[in-house]
């Protein structure tokens, strides 16, 4: 990404997506079209018009299949809740010794 909200295309990229259009419209040569979740899917007509014809892609691509990391739901999230908490922690001890600082040099506005 190039940013948050821009992806720069790689030469893979763009040959990918070219290869899935192609066999997207039946080509000769370009292999059996396949919906892809988080990539592609030919969504029919129907669908779209039930959406008021609005062509946002996360609507009908959905997101890509994430692997399975084996740590149950609810542990992982206590876990990455407390980390949350500790980050929070240091983030105001490092706050108030910013202040501190400031103070210590005659900024305490």
């Amino acid at each position: 990404m190039a940013d948050r909200t821009h992806r720069e295309l790689t030469d893979e990229d763009v040959v990918r997506i070219a290869d899935t259009y192609h066999a997207w419209r039946g080509e000769n040569q370009a292999g059996a079209y396949e919906d892809v979740p988080g990539f592609c899917r030919s969504a029919p007509l129907d669908e779209v018009r039930e959406h008021g014809h609005v062509l946002t892609p996360g609507r009908y691509v959905g997101a890509e299949a994430q692997e399975d990391d084996g740590e149950p739901f609810e542990k992982k999230m206590r876990r990455l809740v407390e980390t949350l908490r500790e980050q929070q922690a240091e983030a105001a001890r490092l706050d108030a010794a910013i202040a501190a600082n400031l103070r210590g040099i005659g900024y305490d506005g």
